[in-house]
């Protein structure tokens, strides 16, 4: 692990105490050009875990709350006339800076979610026939509360498939969570941290992540993987080329972030949980912590390359 990256993980581990694996995906989504979906119960730090995160670099921050009334000028902005130019001036919204915050996405309609989908794609927002190209580097952080919750509206397929990564934060254990009831922290604390990576670090690092070296087994594997998923008896969906194009990236991205220029098979084997397990369909209605323990199991009956 490089001195940069080394300094954002302990920045954002002052902000959620023993969650490094959870801190480790969100860097590796980061630095894949990625979007990340973070799911669990309330209180346990999704929010604060994004945050930190985005208050880690300087970038432009901004946070939606998600709520049932919230619509989709809210984010992307909205045209407005102006009585003394006698024209319409755009008014951006809060996706027009690098890190985004979308708290309890689900808790919005399916019609305000599905506002993001260009955003989250193509780096770009269109009104009324004009468009606007996002800043860089930028990255969407949605968190959810389980789908079994009250007021929430599930996200379709195609929202789910533009999020890179999909991680659970989980309850702290013992030592921690007596930790974080000693110290309390808020946001004004991470706040007061400042900074410890500067924009132009970030996106260095984004296009050295490009250059790791990965083999033709190694994405001979991903093939095998994705494959399997869309020949399983039970998975009613599998996986979209999209979902291979993000494993390889995100592989690419943990190796770097693990010190190596060259992508291992376990660094694929790692990530396809998190990568995989929100893009397939099950045939038997179930929650998606089952699609994620079925992706694991499949992955271990593949051979890996040697």
């Amino acid at each position: 692990m490089n001195e940069l990256i080394k300094k954002l993980s302990d920045y954002i581990g002052r902000a959620i105490k023993g969650k490094e694996e959870a801190i480790k995906y969100a860097v590796v989504t980061l630095l894949s050009r990625g979007h990340l979906l973070i799911e669990d119960v309330p209180g346990v730090g999704k929010t604060t875990l994004a945050f930190a995160l985005a208050k880690a670099i300087d970038c432009d921050f901004q946070r939606i709350q998600s709520t049932s009334d919230l619509l989709p000028s809210d984010m992307i902005g909205v045209n407005i006339y102006n009585p003394e130019t006698r024209e319409f001036q755009f008014r951006k919204g809060p996706l027009f800076a690098n890190i985004v915050l979308v708290d309890e996405i689900n808790r919005t309609s399916p019609k305000t979610q599905s506002a993001l989908l260009e955003a989250m794609n193509e780096r770009r927002i269109s009104v009324d026939r004009k468009t606007y190209i996002l800043l860089e580097p930028f990255m969407v952080i949605a968190t959810q509360n389980p789908a079994e919750y009250h007021g929430t509206f599930p996200l379709p397929e195609s929202q789910l498939d533009r999020f890179m990564m999909h991680i659970r934060i989980g309850y702290p254990s013992y030592d921690f969570e007596k930790l974080a009831l000693s110290e309390m922290m808020d946001f004004d604390d991470i706040d007061r941290f400042g900074y410890v990576l500067k924009k132009t670090d970030i996106l260095n690092m984004q296009d050295e992540v490009r250059k790791v070296k990965t083999d033709g087994d190694i994405m001979d594997y991903i093939l095998n993987i994705v494959n399997r998923t869309r020949n399983h008896d039970n998975i009613r969906l599998g996986v979209s080329t999209r979902g291979a194009q993000f494993l390889l990236r995100a592989a690419q991205s943990l190796a770097y972030v693990n010190g190596r220029d060259y992508v291992l098979p376990d660094d694929v084997k790692e990530l396809s949980p998190m990568v995989l397990g929100h893009r397939i369909v099950l045939k038997s209605k179930t929650y998606i912590s089952d699609a994620d323990k079925l992706i694991r199991d499949m992955v271990d009956e593949i051979s890996i390359p040697l």
